[in-house]
């Protein structure tokens, strides 16, 4: 059964009340009754083992224990993800949710075709972050993983500059000063250790300007390869993570 989130604030004489899509859910789709159980997450670490206890008025739960949660991973990764078009946003936003991301950062790039204005974007990041908890719920997250306001590239680059390692996929890396193909991306992201941060730059449609990669590089990004071949741009950031999140959890087990 999923998890669903709420606030702990919410606890009352160890009970919560559900409402509104959550009760839906719970009602509608997975059809529980009176006495099972489901879990609860506040979001903040905490997992909340509940029994449900009345489907009269909303969905009333018993809190019977509560544990830390460990399914989320140690290392923080960022995606800041050129603007694809049409609705390719929801499906990196959901895979990569569930992968383990702990924020996406749609970016607007050189050659991004949706460009958004203030309206637009308000009501994209309110479906996006709908997105993205629907993913959580499913994936058992301990959060809800952020979805930012569209960024400038280089204000992206700035605030990337925080991480441990800036990493940007690029399909002709191999012609840039520095870049040693594989060698280079196994050797960096088997340095990439738990408890760290990580940013990765995912281009759009149109891939990077070369000007963009360089930029990223003089200030502190690698430039790396995942191969011969040419990926999607949905595709690139999902076995960026994949990639990442392997390595992370044989290191988190001492494999």
């Amino acid at each position: 059964m999923p998890k669903f989130f709420f606030h702990k604030n919410d606890i009352s004489r160890g009970q919560v009340q559900l409402f509104g899509e959550d009760e839906k859910h719970i009602k509608t789709v997975l059809r529980a009754r009176e006495g099972e159980e489901i879990t609860l997450c506040d979001g903040e670490g905490m997992d909340y083992q509940c029994r449900i206890a009345s489907l009269e008025r909303g969905v009333l739960l018993d809190i019977l224990s509560q544990e830390v949660c460990e399914t989320e991973p140690k290392t923080k990764i960022t995606l800041y993800q050129g603007l694809p078009k049409a609705d390719k946003m929801e499906l990196i936003i959901q895979k990569c949710v569930e992968l383990g991301v702990s924020r996406i950062v749609p970016v607007d790039m050189a050659r991004c075709v949706m460009k958004l204005d203030a309206k637009k974007e308000g009501n994209k990041i309110k479906r996006w972050y709908g997105v993205s908890e629907s993913a959580a719920k499913q994936s058992k997250r301990m959060i809800v993983p952020e979805i930012s306001g569209v960024m400038k590239y280089k204000a992206a680059i700035e605030e990337a500059k925080t991480a441990d390692l800036a990493i940007v996929p690029y399909e002709a890396a191999e012609t840039l000063d520095g870049v040693t193909g594989m060698e280079l991306t196994r050797r960096l992201i088997q340095g990439l250790n738990p408890g760290q941060k990580c940013a990765v730059f995912i281009g759009p449609e149109g891939g990077f300007e070369t000007q963009e990669v360089e930029y990223d590089m003089e200030h502190g990004a690698k430039a790396i390869t995942l191969g011969k071949r040419i990926l999607r741009t949905e595709t690139a950031g999902l076995t960026t993570l994949s990639i990442l999140m392997y390595h992370l959890e044989c290191e988190s087990h001492k494999l």
